[in-house]
């Protein structure tokens, strides 16, 4: 069983990396991914705890970009984590998921929802903050009962406390994880309203390699749907649980959403010197 999409607590996972690792061998997967947002922190802990375990870790990342003023996630494999421009290009990524979440918390001030901002920061660390952390602050000031309540009520799209991001384009998040020697996928298409936007994705110049077809949020109509579009593109599929934790708020798909092998064997044959 392969699952290309898991989180850490590196970013909004809520498992530290040896017991996601645990409970991915749980779920009898044999090949997995790291994907946190715009950090690689939990990897080597994963890789050795995979490694033990005999499971094989493939180097991951989950970028966010922003393209017509909509988040766009970009997965990178096989990618080297050392790569110098990749490291600062992250650098910058986490230092304006910070500002926003500076913005964010100085809104919810103004709604009369103080939090302590520097607590949130302290809590994750060197890690890459974002929303999530936010919305667990509410929870734990009372202002909410769920994480789920947060984003729904303050910090979606449409939500009083919403900041935009503000980031590279698709094509420069595809060109960085390239130069680093990894492929791109784009993340859970099927989420995005817009699918034209992610058709002019694959199409357009610094196209990714991939599309993520199978994800827990899609539906058999939406995979039948993306499948056919990977095809019209010529371009691979990856798939994975999009895993956070069991008491995310989401839908849990470890251990039921599997990339199939051959699909995999063809996306990793990609990333192999000819």
């Amino acid at each position: 069983m392969i699952d290309l999409h898991l989180h850490t607590n590196a970013s909004d996972g809520l498992l530290a990396p040896e017991a996601l690792v645990a409970r991915v061998a749980e779920a009898g997967i044999t090949v997995m991914a790291v994907t946190d947002h715009d950090t690689v922190a939990g990897i080597d802990r994963a890789e050795a705890a995979a490694a033990a375990r005999g499971i094989r870790l493939i180097p991951g990342i989950e970028i966010t970009a922003v393209e017509d003023g909509r988040d766009v996630h970009v997965l990178g494999y096989f990618f080297d984590r050392a790569h110098r421009p990749l490291a600062d290009f992250l650098d910058a990524q986490r230092a304006d998921r910070r500002r926003r979440v500076r913005e964010m918390t100085a809104r919810l001030a103004a709604l009369g929802m103080p939090i302590d901002l520097e607590a949130v920061l302290a809590r994750q660390g060197a890690h890459a903050v974002g929303r999530p952390a936010i919305a667990d602050a509410l929870v734990r000031a009372g202002y909410v009962a769920t994480r789920t309540e947060a984003f729904d009520r303050f910090l979606g799209n449409d939500g009083a406390a919403f900041v935009p991001r503000q980031g590279a384009a698709v094509a420069a998040v595809v060109g960085v994880i390239r130069e680093a020697g990894g492929l791109a996928s784009i993340a859970h298409p099927g989420l995005h309203r817009d699918l034209a936007l992610i058709e002019r994705l694959v199409d357009g110049d610094g196209a990714p390699d991939a599309i993520e077809v199978f994800h827990t949020d899609h539906d058999a109509a939406a995979t039948a749907r993306l499948l056919d579009l990977a095809e019209r593109a010529g371009i691979l599929v990856t798939g994975g649980s999009d895993f956070h934790g069991d008491a995310a708020g989401r839908p849990v798909g470890l251990g039921r959403i599997n990339l199939p092998a051959d699909r995999f064997e063809r996306f990793a044959a990609k990333a192999r010197p000819s």
